[in-house]
């Protein structure tokens, strides 16, 4: 009972941080199982995608409602991501749980990254007779109380970036939200409010596709996936609240040192063959 307790704490640890940095919470709970519980890895990605699931749901409902979100755009790169996914979790189930450690340090530091790059905001037309016309992946959204249009581009490489992205969500169990962000903001020029809305919706969508595979394999297991999803949903409330009053580029880069060394110890130890 005690460990639960203490995982379920660690969980709202790992929501709080996730929310504050932007990076999610999976990115702190794959770390908290596998070095500070020792759970198997397989099992720790598959209690990671639950959560993934939980803390996605409950944002993308209010971004819809606010208008932000592109349900076309979102829907047209679920076909890349969730088959993405699918390849990802069903890869996962073979490779070596300290291969996957490396491979997840290495993500995590490319996702500081991209994170703490500038984000310039994207407004690009309709482009008559372009791919992205007649796939209608253009929209608007509200900025101070105008509506701002926008369109796509670039559809076929970011697609492809979203693929990617699926698959690394798959295979280590986190929302892979920087990835989806970069093949929408940076390569698909569409606005970053509009990216990181988007991106969120597609995240728990993505991590259900993946997580049916881990849960058929009997690698989701309830007295773990569950108090890591209730805590990592009560932190990820308290930071969405704590961010409104916080310095937002100090705490980022703050986190950002913290989890750069956490990636560095995961990848110590699976090049030291820790994980199992």
């Amino acid at each position: 009972m005690s460990e639960i307790i203490i995982l379920f704490l660690g969980a709202i640890s790992a929501g709080l941080l996730g929310s504050l940095t932007g990076l999610g919470g999976g990115v702190i709970i794959i770390p908290l199982l596998t070095l500070g519980f020792g759970v198997p890895m397989h099992y720790a990605i598959g209690a990671s995608l639950i959560s993934v699931i939980g803390t996605s749901s409950g944002a993308a409902v209010a971004f819809v409602k606010e208008g932000f979100t592109n349900m076309r755009v979102g829907m047209f790169l679920e076909i890349a991501t969730t088959s993405g996914a699918i390849i990802g979790a069903l890869v996962s189930g073979m490779l070596n749980p300290n291969t996957i450690g490396i491979i997840f340090a290495s993500i995590l530091l490319l996702t500081v990254i991209l994170n703490l790059k500038g984000k310039p905001d994207h407004q690009q037309p309709i482009i008559k007779g372009s791919l992205e016309e007649k796939l209608k992946l253009y929209g608007n959204f509200p900025d101070k109380g105008v509506l701002k249009s926008y369109s796509a581009r670039n559809t076929i490489p970011g697609f492809l970036m979203m693929m990617f992205a699926g698959a690394m969500s798959g295979l280590l169990g986190i929302g892979s939200g920087a990835l989806k962000v970069l093949a929408m903001d940076n390569m698909m020029k569409l606005p970053f409010k509009v990216s990181t809305t988007t991106s969120n919706f597609m995240i728990g969508v993505t991590a259900v596709a993946s997580a049916l595979i881990y849960f058929q394999r009997g690698e989701i297991i309830p007295v773990i996936a569950a108090p890591v999803l209730i805590g990592v949903v009560v932190g990820s409330f308290i930071g969405s609240k704590t961010l409104m009053v916080s310095k937002t580029k100090k705490l980022k880069t703050f986190f950002a040192i913290v989890i750069t060394i956490l990636s560095i110890y995961m990848m110590y130890n699976g090049i030291n063959k820790s994980f199992r």
